[in-house]
């Protein structure tokens, strides 16, 4: 089974984190976001990925080959960030006769994959919101057919959105789509929308359905992430035992962590090498080598190897910084 993975955007929305690292790597409950999606793939039956990547992409291919060495994986890059649409037609190649997934490469999520992947026709993941415009939305008939596409309506006819899963029951059929857009020139709010590429394609008569997601967790700005982040551990059972430390059961903490006089949690996640003394942290997500000594930490990203010593602060700081409260 096939997937794409669209991962070439910036993360403008998540800097200064983004500065250094892409979007689809930074950690999220003890892992990547590209991680938390290629497990859920993987267990669904993918073997083969495809990942579209622009911006630093060099660290997200060696990401991938270095830690999925068990699957196939190519990459395609992105020079022009001018849509989905656009991203998805880089790897046309790749878009066989076979069945192939497609999820956006910021989107946690979870669904019963197995029983999509077993459908009889393309399908895509929706879910119901309570303000649909700033979504693609998908309108059916009394069969569960879809019929229109709408990318970001201004006056939604219904709130069922795209959340950016989409099962194509042959990856041609898309390839086909995507490359009409293109030659059309149609573009919505500037750019080859994958919204309209799907509508293409319904439009020359490729039968489609929907299918409801039970988690859909968006990882593209600050406090989404740090939400993300809330829910994913909120299932966490792991103990962890620190001498003179509180850690509650909703952390993840990773490898050669030194923790002293501290509290930690609810909802925090650590990554690996990070020093902790005498602090309080909640909510929060702590980079890779962070150093936090005396101080209070709530609703906050510390980036890798940031250092923060001081007082109770919400801060937002991206790798390398170092602050003084």
């Amino acid at each position: 089974m096939k997937a794409i993975i669209p991962a070439a955007g910036e993360g403008t929305r998540l800097r200064p984190h983004t500065y250094s690292t892409p979007k689809a790597l930074l950690n999220v409950a003890g892992k990547p976001i590209l991680a938390h999606i290629i497990d859920i793939i993987i267990d669904a039956g993918v073997d083969d990925i495809a990942v579209i990547v622009g911006y630093k992409g060099k660290q997200i291919e060696e990401y991938v080959t270095t830690a999925y060495k068990s699957i196939n994986s190519s990459f395609y890059f992105q020079e022009e960030i001018s849509g989905i649409a656009s991203a998805v037609n880089l790897a046309k190649d790749y878009l066989t006769d076979e069945p192939v997934f497609i999820v956006l490469g910021d989107t946690i999520f979870s669904a019963e994959l197995p029983d999509v992947f077993a459908g009889e026709y393309s399908a895509l993941g929706v879910q119901e919101v309570e303000d649909p415009r700033r979504f693609g939305t998908a309108e059916l008939d009394s069969d569960g057919f879809i019929t229109q596409l709408v990318e970001k309506p201004e006056h939604p006819k219904t709130n069922l959105t795209l959340a950016g899963l989409y099962y194509i029951r042959e990856g041609k059929v898309l390839a086909e789509a995507t490359g009409q857009l293109i030659a059309s020139c149609k573009r919505t709010r500037g750019e080859f929308q994958i919204t309209d590429a799907l509508q293409v394609m319904i439009d020359n008569g490729e039968k489609t359905k929907t299918f409801p997601l039970t988690g859909w967790y968006d990882c593209g700005k600050y406090d989404a992430i740090l939400s993300t982040n809330q829910f994913l551990l909120s299932k966490n059972e792991s103990e962890y035992k620190y001498e003179s430390c509180f850690i509650d059961k909703s952390v993840f903490i990773g490898k050669d962590v030194t923790l002293k006089n501290s509290i930690i949690g609810p909802y925090t996640s650590i990554s690996q090498s990070t020093v902790i003394e005498n602090s309080v942290i909640e909510n929060s997500i702590i980079g890779t080598g962070a150093r936090i000594s005396n101080a209070v930490l709530k609703d906050s990203l510390v980036g890798n190897r940031a250092v923060v010593t001081g007082k109770a602060r919400m801060l937002n700081i991206g790798e390398t910084s170092e602050v003084s409260l």
